[in-house]
């Protein structure tokens, strides 16, 4: 095995097993809100807000912070930051001191620590995988994260069943530590020391913002998974609620149903190559939001076993769509985008669309006091038509491969 091999599977070792454990948090926390804390729609709305809301805080600089810190490093540190952050909350439920604001805080901490160490994670990749590789790498990442998806809730609502929801947190923390010691064991890319990576942050930031914001393909691929991402943030904040007060629905099963989005982010992520070749790769993107918009309209109609199963059958649809949406772009951005400005653009994009999370989980919190969480949960699923305008009225629409913008074109984006 290459060293590039064994630093790509270390790689994927560290991201599967932060993923599982992440999946079952995502369960834990706010079931640890709704049945020790008694938590009102406003409150969930706000912790799945705190999640996110670091995008809006620091997802520009994370890229410009990303290129010019030792790699490994950074990763390590970040994973230790949410290791630290779960842990405490176990340890204040056991001592008496649990509240809203301790898991809102935390939901930040991790936020926050997610943010950099994400853009360091999209960064690492294309050092360790050949050019003609990327696709099918980030289609195995897509389905590993898929499959934990899958597996993390379900393992989580059984553990809620059997432990409680704040004991299964630890499960989380541990897996951050798991993941810090298996990233510590990667070659450290050293910290930047070029006079291009030392320039003045402000000017890398507005250098990642215009090379995005102007491009033909990237910009609008951008504002696409920004409508998504304001559906998902909605769907962060309600799901819990809508299953457990709307729907009567068990813990166990509320973890079985969650993991419905793992079962379609799979499927997404094993068709993705296949799609991709067959259609192209712009043309899978637009048919891929008409599925990701259908798939939302599917989760909150029915009721009863009905409603369990439009539910199920809704997140498999809409994650499926996203995923193949998501693969196709990523893949395009680490192509097409200059190696200097790769961590920038990733921090960009993702500044803009996951920024777009927090504001549909409080938004999402709102609605819901007036209306409740099904009715909430339809508005935002006929917002998704946004994401299908973007990308079908743009030059996407008129493309067959995300690959076949004109040359002009596409360097007349970049930053001089």
């Amino acid at each position: 095995m290459t060293g590039n091999a064994r630093s790509f599977w270390t790689y994927w070792g560290a991201s599967a097993t932060s993923n599982l454990g992440s999946a079952v948090g995502s369960i834990a926390l706010p079931l640890t809100a709704i049945t020790v804390l008694d938590a009102t729609p406003f409150q969930m709305g706000l912790i799945a807000a705190a999640a996110y809301a670091a995008w809006l805080v620091i997802g520009l600089p994370a890229g410009a912070l990303v290129a010019r810190l030792p790699l490994r490093g950074t990763q390590v540190t970040m994973d230790l930051a949410r290791t630290v952050a779960v842990a405490s909350v176990p340890v204040a439920w056991w001592t008496g001191h649990l509240t809203i604001a301790q898991l809102v805080v935390v939901a930040l901490v991790v936020g926050f620590a997610d943010v950099v160490f994400d853009v360091a994670n999209s960064t690492f990749l294309p050092l360790v995988v050949p050019r003609d590789q990327l696709h099918e790498r980030n289609s195995l990442m897509s389905g590993t994260y898929a499959t934990t998806q899958l597996g993390g809730p379900s393992v989580g609502g059984l553990a809620i069943q059997l432990l409680g929801a704040v004991p299964t947190l630890l499960v989380d923390a541990v897996s951050y530590l798991v993941s810090a010691v298996l990233l510590r064991t990667l070659p450290s890319r050293p910290a930047a020391t070029s006079a291009h990576d030392r320039q003045p942050i402000r000017q890398m930031i507005g250098e990642g913002w215009r090379f995005v914001s102007r491009h033909p393909v990237m910009a609008p691929c951008m504002w696409s998974a920004t409508a998504v991402n304001f559906v998902c943030g909605a769907q962060m904040a309600l799901f819990p609620l809508y299953l457990v007060r709307d729907l009567g629905t068990p813990a166990a099963l509320v973890g079985f149903l969650l993991a419905a989005e793992g079962v379609g982010a799979l499927i997404g992520a094993a068709l993705s190559p296949r799609v991709v070749r067959a259609l192209g790769s712009a043309r899978a993107c637009v048919a891929a939001s008409v599925v990701s918009f259908v798939g939302g309209l599917l989760i909150p109609l029915g009721s009863g076993w009905v409603a369990w199963a439009a539910f199920a059958l809704g997140n498999v649809v809409f994650s499926g769509g996203v995923v193949v949406f998501s693969t196709a772009t990523r893949t395009y951005r680490q192509q097409a985008s200059p190696p200097e400005m790769l961590s920038r653009v990733m921090a960009t994009v993702r500044f803009v669309s996951w920024g777009a999370i927090p504001v549909g989980g409080l938004v999402a919190g709102v609605l819901a006091t007036w209306v409740g969480a099904r009715w909430a949960l339809v508005a935002f699923a006929v917002v998704g038509i946004v994401d299908v305008l973007v990308v079908t009225l743009s030059r996407i629409g008129r493309m067959r491969d995300l690959t076949d913008l004109d040359p002009v074109d596409a360097t007349s984006s970049t930053v001089r």
